[in-house]
């Protein structure tokens, strides 16, 4: 993504958790979360759930939801 060198802003970690609480607990302390999206939308999307969904509803800072490219 950034190559070997990560920009001074960027900050990653590991979180033991359930996705959704962790990165909406998270966001109490970030200015952004990033988060991707595989598409499982509708009713598939309700039996999998959804953590961008959760975040863009939840989360106490700005959220961006990156979609997987589409398959050539």
């Amino acid at each position: 993504m950034f190559g070997p060198d990560l920009p001074d802003n960027v900050v990653s970690r590991v979180v033991r958790g359930h996705a959704r609480e962790s990165l909406i607990e998270a966001s109490r302390e970030v200015d952004m979360i990033v988060v991707g999206r595989r598409g499982h939308g509708g009713f598939g999307g309700l039996l999998v759930g959804s953590v961008s969904s959760a975040c863009v509803a939840h989360a106490h800072c700005p959220v961006l939801v990156v979609p997987t490219p589409e398959k050539s």
